[in-house]
């Protein structure tokens, strides 16, 4: 009787390891989900910051009597108010950390036409709630999408 019942403690105990290592192994998934969003949220400041200063740049540029605003993305891309020269103020089109996608979400001007602002196109709620220095206004920001990269914000 004795050598029944001592199998029945092996087979539960094999239960509960069974049991921890998956909720060991669950916690240790989510820990890295939050890590990996925080390294695309870093990605994003920078992606943003780099727009920033493209639209900067295009308003720096901009000839007497110009828009001192881009159109379209394209336009930093190369800038259409110059015919004889090729002037660049963003190399390529970042990708969105978030998205994955080249494409971004442009916050048209009210004033003239033109982009005043580039954010992300993610439904997705931030993690990161505290910020350092040019980056502390979006400690009020709940979406991705309300990070706006704006020509002040690469002044700032």
């Amino acid at each position: 009787m004795k050598v029944q019942a001592q199998r029945g403690y092996t087979y539960i105990g094999l239960l509960i390891l069974v049991a921890v290592t998956a909720t060991l192994s669950a916690g240790l998934l989510r820990t890295g989900a939050v890590v990996q969003r925080h390294a695309a949220e870093e990605a994003l400041l920078e992606a943003g910051s780099d727009l920033a200063s493209a639209l900067h740049s295009y308003a720096l540029a901009t000839p007497p009597g110009k828009n001192p605003r881009p159109e379209r993305m394209e336009d930093l891309l190369r800038d259409p108010r110059f015919t004889k020269i090729t002037v660049r103020h963003l190399r390529r089109v970042p990708l969105d950390p978030i998205t994955g996608q080249e494409r971004w979400g442009e916050l048209l001007s009210e004033s003239e036409p033109g982009i005043d602002a580039f954010y992300s196109l993610s439904d997705l709620q931030a993690v990161r709630t505290t910020f350092p220095g040019k980056y502390v206004d979006f400690a009020r920001k709940r979406y991705y999408r309300e990070w706006l990269f704006d020509e002040g914000f690469a002044q700032r």
